[in-house]
């Protein structure tokens, strides 16, 4: 008979020692209760509350209207079907850039309200201070570089990131800097794998990439590409697990059959 298998919280400090014994960290990214329900009990080490709610939740084209008190509803939706999984909320656009006092603010009231474990922040030298504040108040900090998709107005693109010298460096000193700062983890998305390699090799901390080749401590997708609910969007660095959007297709058109029938309900499935 197989023992009771006590359910042990993920943390920061777990998520080290992973990297340190070469247990790869998978990440998906979770928006409400249902979801995140089935992703925590089947196993997941860390959910993000991603901005990307922005897109597969709301609608938008990109991650910038989501406002801060969208971001907390989802966070705590998350939070309340977790009982292992370590949750990282999305700070939003226009919740951290350029100035410090509203960054420390706008993580706080993510954790005091959400009940979430950290908050994630994308960029590097240019939200040192941002980041510096919110650590001081004991504030787990991911960092996020390589595409950033909350400045893809200054991109114009979500092509490949870092395939210049320069942005390659800046990239480099960059992880260092979040490494630095007290950062627990950083997301790499969308950069040349080699980059990656490097950058996981030479930094202590976890590195979890989207699109950033097989080398990085760990993976992270969007929950609806990799479940293919959404059907547009199809990145060389997605693998679909599952085609949901078929099947959820297909219940749906039987349902309206049934109903159209006289099939449903049944006498059984009625009083």
């Amino acid at each position: 008979m197989s023992q009771h298998k006590e359910v042990k919280l993920v943390t920061t400090h777990q998520l080290l020692a992973m990297k340190q014994r070469g247990e790869k960290i998978s990440m998906l990214t979770a928006y409400d209760f249902s979801m995140a329900s089935i992703l925590d009990g089947a196993g997941i080490d860390v959910l993000l509350v991603g901005d990307s709610a922005s897109n597969v939740m709301a609608g938008h084209e990109t991650t910038l209207p989501i406002t801060l008190d969208q971001m907390i509803y989802h966070a705590q939706s998350v939070v309340r079907a977790v009982k292992r999984a370590f949750v990282v909320v999305d700070m939003p656009f226009g919740s951290y850039q350029g100035n410090s006092s509203e960054a420390l603010r706008s993580a706080i009231r993510i954790m005091k309200e959400s009940g979430g474990h950290g908050i994630k922040l994308e960029g590097g030298a240019e939200i040192k201070e941002s980041i510096t504040r919110i650590l001081t108040a004991g504030i787990p900090v991911m960092g996020h570089l390589g595409l950033t998709p909350q400045s893809i107005y200054k991109f114009g693109t979500y092509t490949v990131r870092a395939k210049e010298e320069a942005e390659a460096q800046k990239l480099l000193e960059d992880a260092q800097l979040l490494q630095e700062l007290g950062c627990f983890a950083i997301v790499l998305e969308k950069i040349p794998s080699a980059l990656a390699k490097q950058v996981a090799e030479q930094l202590t901390i976890p590195v979890i990439g989207i699109g950033a080749g097989p080398d990085v401590d760990g993976q992270v997708l969007v929950v609806h590409d990799m479940l293919g609910i959404t059907k547009e969007f199809k990145p060389r660095f997605l693998r679909r697990y599952a085609e949901l959007h078929e099947t959820m297709s297909e219940a749906v058109r039987s349902y309206i059959k049934d109903v159209k029938d006289r099939d449903f309900p049944s006498r059984e499935e009625a009083y």
